[in-house]
């Protein structure tokens, strides 16, 4: 929904189209087929390591994708502290294409500084 509020109007969640379950790689793929940013809390299994971001993880083989949106966290964010996290996100992109980027917001710690980092995905 804030996504749409944002002026992005093809958004959506997996529980509302029904894929809530899926496996990561069926995700990959319907996210690809519909060109779309997919925003996710499972980092390490869609960009791969922190530290060496598309070497493994399901974008590792993608050559050309609409974006990637990490929200890293402690291991249980609240949903209230997950919007504002993507709030912050979305202020940084504004209405921008992120053709092969990606974007992560760490948070530490509930009520700590974040970090937000743009990087291009597949590295280059």
């Amino acid at each position: 929904m804030l996504a749409r509020e944002r002026g992005f109007v093809e958004s959506s969640h997996v529980t509302w189209l029904g894929k809530s379950g899926w496996k990561d790689w069926e995700l990959k793929e319907f996210i690809l087929d519909e060109d779309w940013t997919f925003v996710t809390r499972n980092s390490i299994d869609f960009r791969g390591p922190a530290d060496q971001p598309g070497s493994h993880g399901q974008y590792a083989n993608i050559p050309l994708h609409a974006g990637l949106i990490c929200i890293n966290g402690p291991e249980r964010l609240t949903a209230e502290i997950e919007v504002e996290l993507f709030e912050i996100v979305l202020d940084a992109i504004g209405l921008t294409e992120m053709v092969n980027e990606a974007i992560e917001i760490n948070l530490a710690q509930v009520g700590s500084e974040y970090e937000l980092v743009r990087y291009a995905l597949p590295m280059r």
